[in-house]
């Protein structure tokens, strides 16, 4: 930084304050959509759990299902790293959000099944589910769209089209910004670093 503009930013910084040199906060990119809203499903125990409890709290949901063969554990792996980088890196920072897994597959996402798969990737993921029309509903509010997708001829498993997004929540519960989970943990790292305060 050369003379003449530290002077120039000291002079501004004693006239405006300390925000006149770097400008305003960004704007987070989700600012202002209609994402998110209150709900009650269950948890991977077996209890009620409400969005009321992520009060305070950044939250990270992913919607997705354990049957999925590819695109979900490897999304949550990403994420699951980025925790654990955070949680060595920077543990305060890193118990300030909340990782969170809703299936879009109730029939046969139960509890225990949520369970097992939640814990593979981080040990604060909680993992939700419910009834058919509680996940409908839910998934409408995050504008998350789904369909199972007809089963293959002479077999009755299936597969459930869904989209790959993360995306972060602020403690007041509003949408900040998607997290690149198609990249890797590091730049989710990078993501997170610059929204959680």
């Amino acid at each position: 930084m050369n003379k003449a503009f530290r002077a120039l930013c000291l002079g501004a910084i004693l006239a405006f304050g300390a925000t006149a040199c770097h400008g305003p906060a960004p704007q987070p990119p989700l600012a202002g959509a209609a994402i998110g809203g209150p709900f009650a499903l269950t948890d991977q125990d077996g209890r009620r759990f409400s969005s009321a409890a992520l009060a305070g709290r950044y939250a990270i949901f992913y919607f997705g299902y354990t049957f999925c063969p590819d695109a979900c554990p490897t999304d949550m792996q990403v994420l699951g790293k980025a925790m654990r980088l955070l949680d060595a890196q920077d543990p305060a920072l890193a118990r300030r959000i909340q990782p969170v897994f809703v299936t879009v597959d109730p029939a046969r996402d139960t509890p225990a099944v949520v369970k097992r798969f939640t814990a593979a990737f981080h040990p604060r993921f909680i993992g939700l589910t419910g009834s058919e029309a509680q996940i409908a509903a839910v998934a409408k509010q995050y504008a998350i769209a789904y369909r199972k997708q007809p089963p293959a001829e002479g077999t009755d498993g299936y597969l459930m089209d869904h989209p790959r997004i993360a995306i972060l929540f602020g403690p007041d519960q509003k949408p900040i910004a998607l997290l690149p989970v198609d990249a890797d943990a590091g730049q989710v790292v990078a993501e997170l670093r610059k929204w959680v305060r």
